[in-house]
């Protein structure tokens, strides 16, 4: 039976900072809290003979993908398709003025200069089907909160990607079946063109 864990990146600079970040270059990577929740996540995936890591192109990301498996020799794969949602002009403020902008505005609307969350979500999808499609039997994904709380309410059937589950911690695996990633995945696509 083939596996992906799918984790959230280690807290990083940013997230203690209060900012919200969609550029990989301008990523500071992870805080010491983060790289320590990365060494954790090694730690608690030790028993799976992971055959692939696949991330995001955000520092974040690769270093917590590099810090859980610093002792095992695994090939390292980057999806762009796994970044986060690209938030076009509120790159750079804070946490609070994202939730304001977001606030009374649906998925389909896009972020000033960047994309709509449904437009992500279809992304997302399709970062998914790719890792799908490969032969590799155990997956570790290392990405961002959204693609992970997306597979995580689709999985479980909800008719929202956003809920039940909405903050996910940083660098605890999440584990998924083919099938159920498949299901996931295909419940994403159908939800984030509709929504």
């Amino acid at each position: 039976m083939r596996t992906f864990l799918l984790a959230r990146h280690g807290q990083s600079q940013l997230n203690v900072a209060g900012i919200v970040n969609a550029d990989p270059g301008r990523d500071p990577g992870l805080s010491p809290a983060g790289e320590e929740e990365a060494r954790q996540l090694g730690r608690q995936i030790a028993a799976f003979e992971i055959e692939l890591v696949a991330t995001s192109q955000f520092p974040r990301a690769q270093q917590t993908a590099g810090l859980a498996l610093a002792t095992r020799n695994v090939p390292h794969v980057i999806v762009s398709d796994l970044d986060d949602v690209k938030i076009g002009e509120l790159e750079g403020k804070t946490i609070a003025d994202y939730r304001a902008w977001k606030h009374g505005r649906s998925r389909t609307e896009p972020f000033p200069g960047g994309e709509s969350l449904d437009a992500a979500a279809t992304r997302y999808a399709g970062a998914y089907r790719s890792l799908l499609d490969r032969p590799e039997s155990t997956v570790l994904v290392i990405c961002h909160e959204i693609p992970v709380r997306y597979a995580i309410n689709a999985a479980a059937g909800s008719g929202q990607l956003d809920a039940p589950v909405h903050d996910v911690p940083n660098a605890v695996p999440y584990l998924f079946g083919e099938s159920q990633l498949a299901a996931a995945t295909e419940r994403i696509a159908e939800l984030s063109a509709i929504e």
